[in-house]
This record gives structure tokens, sequence and C-alpha cells, in this order.
């Protein structure tokens, strides 16, 4: 199934540091082969659309998205996403429409939400 997220990019003042945490979550493969500093990742699934990490300097605002990214296990998925730095915002939970829901604080302060459709599609 992979890790899907549906649109994305992230603006980190810690590209390396966020590039590291993804990939030990999901297990996303990351390209730096980009001169402008683009890093390209790979979330290892044919469904939603890839993204990246875009750097921006101090003076240039601050980390920002939110990410849906659908997992098949919501609370493993949260319990590792805490120990690697993440803070658990809104701890898993079913939804009113079937689906299960957690949301965190990447270590840069940037929110994300897992989830599990409760009717999986594709």
């Amino acid at each position: 199934m992979g890790n899907p997220v549906m649109q994305w990019q992230i603006l980190t003042k810690q590209p390396k540091k966020l590039e590291e945490f993804y990939s030990k979550l999901f297990g996303w493969d990351v390209s730096q082969a980009n001169a402008m500093g683009y890093m390209q990742a790979d979330t290892g699934s044919k469904e939603g659309i890839q993204g990246g990490f875009w750097p921006i300097g101090e003076n240039q605002g601050h980390s920002m998205v939110q990410l849906f990214i659908r997992v098949e296990d919501v609370r493993s998925q949260a319990k590792k996403a805490e120990e690697l730095g993440a803070r658990i915002v809104i701890p898993p939970q079913m939804l009113p429409d079937g689906d299960e829901m957690a949301v965190a604080m990447d270590p840069d302060g940037i929110p994300f939400a897992m989830f599990r459709g409760g009717k999986q599609s594709g």
C-alpha cells in the first residue's frame, strides 16, 4: 500500500532533520539531486502525488504544511512518530465516518495527520 500523501510540499528551515524523520517514519526515499536544494520524496506508492522538502532561510517565513498521510495502522504509526520526536496533538481516534486519524507535530513543529479510511478504495 505505501503511505501516500495527496498534495504537499514542506517548507522548512531544517530540511535534513525532516528528511531523516519522514524517511524513518514512513520509509520514503528522498533524493537530494537538485542544484537548488529541493529534496524530492518518493512515498513508495502509485497513489497520490509525490512531493518534497524546500529549504527556507531564517528570514523567509516559517515552516508550514499539513500532510494527510494514509497508513495501515494509525496507532503504531503515531507511536513510532512520537519515538522519532513528534508530539501527538490529537491521539488516534475513530471518526464518525469510520476513518481513524491521529494528528502530530513533527520535530520542526509542522502538523500532519495519519489516517486509515474506514472504506478503503483502490
